[in-house]
């Protein structure tokens, strides 16, 4: 039998955008930005742009001066983030800010150290005054994540975890019992970054992961070209894109350059996401 997270009385945002997307027979794009990559007005501007392109879930990642999951790219944006003043309460107001002007979900990622430092409760009360529809802890486990679960869900907001090709079947069923929203699964191991092709074993990774979970599953790491999220099609509700954009901001000349090639690139990642559900499997 499928583990499944516990339900809330009433579906988050993101349960709602997955399941509207399952009746629409649409795969999900969820697009990943770093939050004050140049600064925190850009990156509103930034969002804005990628949810009226298509995007259907928004990850806003919280800047850390030791991004150990994060590849090269992500790196230096948060690096660019930091110096411009980026804390988790600046990226907070962000969320409360794009919360006024736009319907998209949006998912808080993070490594631990800033929410520990700000305090569970006083973080999970933020993020849900500020309209925030979830959080990814990137180094946090299920087991260390008790209180953090129970402080998040309490609030309505959906805790997502990473699964990675080394999750034994065991943790797997517990990493998706610990999850709501959806399940991130990581496509490859290392770390974050663009690369040309999925890894080989990824296809029997994700039937793998479907028999332990109703979830909706959302691949990410590496993927960049509408050839990647077509071949996703059969495999995944969702495709995650993080360096591909982070690389769009970082290559542009002006802030306007920046949110016209962001929402060129995830137009036609969308369109790779519509295409390639023709290939779809039935859930286990």
């Amino acid at each position: 039998m499928a583990h499944t997270a516990t339900t809330m009385t009433n579906p988050s945002r993101i349960s709602r955008r997955f399941a509207d997307l399952r009746r629409a027979g649409e795969m999900g794009l969820v697009a990943y930005l770093t939050a004050g990559d140049p600064s925190l007005d850009a990156t509103e501007q930034f969002v804005l742009a990628l949810a009226k392109a298509g995007a259907d879930v928004i990850e806003l990642g919280v800047p850390f001066s030791d991004p150990v999951a994060d590849g090269p790219v992500i790196q230096r944006a948060s690096e660019r983030a930091l110096c411009s003043g980026t804390t988790l309460a600046g990226v907070l107001s962000l969320v409360k800010s794009l919360r006024a002007k736009t319907d998209v979900p949006l998912v808080l990622f993070s490594y631990y150290n800033p929410v520990l430092q700000m305090g569970l409760e006083k973080f999970g009360d933020a993020a849900k005054a500020a309209g925030a529809d979830g959080v990814l802890i990137t180094d946090l486990t299920p087991e260390e994540g008790v209180e953090y679960r129970a402080a998040m869900s309490s609030r309505g907001l959906d805790t997502i975890f990473l699964a990675a090709p080394t999750s034994t079947d065991e943790r797997v069923a517990l990493i998706a019992k610990s999850s709501s929203g959806f399940l991130y699964l990581i496509s490859r191991t290392g770390v974050t970054g663009a690369k040309d092709q999925l890894a080989e074993e990824l296809p029997s990774l994700a039937r793998r992961v479907r028999r332990v979970t109703e979830l909706p599953i959302a691949i990410g790491f590496g993927i960049s070209q509408p050839g990647h999220v077509a071949a996703l099609g059969g495999l995944a509700d969702a495709a995650v894109v993080g360096s591909a954009l982070v690389e769009e901001i970082e290559r542009a000349a002006t802030l306007e350059a920046a949110a016209e090639a962001l929402a060129t690139r995830v137009k036609l990642l969308k369109d790779a996401a519509v295409a390639g559900m023709s290939r779809r499997e039935p859930h286990a």
